[in-house]
């Protein structure tokens, strides 16, 4: 299953930032941001920082892909 970030993505646009502004903030690796970017999972302490320095929950900023589960 893959992971969509589209709310996070929005969340930046809104707040007028981009993904090397979120990775610098939170101080998460460029690789990790990849992962994001890909729809790969990353940590829950990660989606945690982000949402700490977004004031976001986790609702906002992910939601799952069953499509892709479907296909297979």
């Amino acid at each position: 299953m893959k992971i969509k970030y589209n709310g996070l993505w929005k969340i930046l646009i809104d707040k007028n930032m981009n993904k090397k502004d979120l990775a610098e903030l939170t101080r998460i690796s460029p690789s990790t941001i990849a992962k994001m970017s890909k729809g790969d999972y990353v940590s829950l302490d990660v989606l945690y920082r982000i949402g700490q320095a977004l004031g976001a929950d986790f609702g906002d900023m992910i939601s799952m892909d069953m499509e892709e589960d479907m296909k297979k």
